[in-house]
């Protein structure tokens, strides 16, 4: 195979059609299918499936579209090192975020990279903690934040800052118009019928470990992956769930709910900065690190 043919590949599969990518690449079609089909051909593997509408992936195309990615971020990452040998700021980076953090920190991101380096561009994911390390993994991203407790040998972990987390529900005419309450026991928090993402999300684990610690277990009424949703339960159906005040404040809809901070000591999860160990970072991501660092810092001051 070659970069060519995983170009074309990876092209197809994101826009779900032959046509639109050979108006997207400006080539031929039937040139295109070739190539494609020179891919399949060479492994021995059906990558996509035909259907009116356009084109799906089958198991094995899912397979390679995450290598593909992958590999092309590492001819991206060899072109942006030799492009700093010359001393030059410049090339691409592919950041990711979780979705509590990416809601607020991507927009002053953005703003403070183009200033300080105009001649690079960048990217941003957003994604579950689990999802962002795994990307990282595989080199869809070149660094990412994340609230995992523990990576893989190839993954390095920085701790950024620790975030208390709370028990959050709707608020009531009683509590007035302040958002966070008085602190509540382990005991309490496992009375209450939660939605909460499931393992092995890091709030989930760390939740499940302190109320274990204290012989409680937590009860569980809806597994959810996105907070807008659990917020949404939370607001109309009589749910509680376990959040940063980050994700509170940051939903557009912070008067409608009333937070309480869990423990004593207080339950808190740790934001981290991710980054791949044996992958060379360059001038760009070194400095591209060191202003999400001062980003995150100044955000949460």
């Amino acid at each position: 195979m070659d970069l060519k043919q995983l170009e074309y590949f990876v092209h197809v599969a994101e826009f779900g059609s032959f046509t639109q990518s050979s108006r997207y690449l400006k080539v031929a079609q039937p040139a295109l299918s070739r190539q494609v089909r020179a891919l399949e051909v060479e492994l021995r593997q059906t990558l996509f499936v035909r259907n009116g509408r356009g084109v799906t992936l089958t198991e094995a195309g899912k397979r390679l579209l995450d290598h593909a990615r992958g590999i092309a971020q590492q001819v991206q990452r060899a072109r942006l090192d030799l492009e700093q040998q010359r001393g030059a700021l410049s090339g691409r980076l592919v950041i990711g975020l979780p979705p509590s953090v990416s809601r607020t920190l991507t927009g002053p991101l953005v703003r403070a990279f183009r200033e300080s380096f105009p001649l690079a561009s960048f990217g941003v994911v957003e994604g579950l903690s689990g999802h962002l390390m795994e990307w990282l993994a595989v080199g869809r991203v070149d660094f990412c934040l994340t609230y995992s407790a523990a990576a893989p040998a190839e993954i390095e972990l920085q701790p950024l800052r620790v975030e208390p987390l709370y028990l959050v529900g709707a608020r009531t005419p009683a509590q007035g118009q302040r958002m966070v309450g008085s602190a509540v026991r382990l005991a309490q928090v496992a009375a209450k019928e939660l939605v909460i993402p499931s393992r092995p999300h890091s709030i989930r684990m760390l939740l499940d470990s302190a109320l274990a610690d204290a012989g409680l277990k937590a009860r569980v009424a809806l597994e959810i992956e996105s907070v807008p949703t659990m917020l949404d339960l939370v607001q109309h159906d009589g749910f509680h769930a376990v959040l940063t005040l980050n994700a509170i404040q940051r939903s557009g809809n912070r008067e409608s709910f009333h937070a309480r901070p869990i423990g004593n000591p207080r339950l808190g999860t740790t934001l981290r900065l991710a980054t791949a160990a044996r992958r060379p970072r360059g001038a760009l991501m070194d400095a591209a690190i060191e202003q999400v660092k001062e980003l995150v810092a100044r955000h949460w001051a």
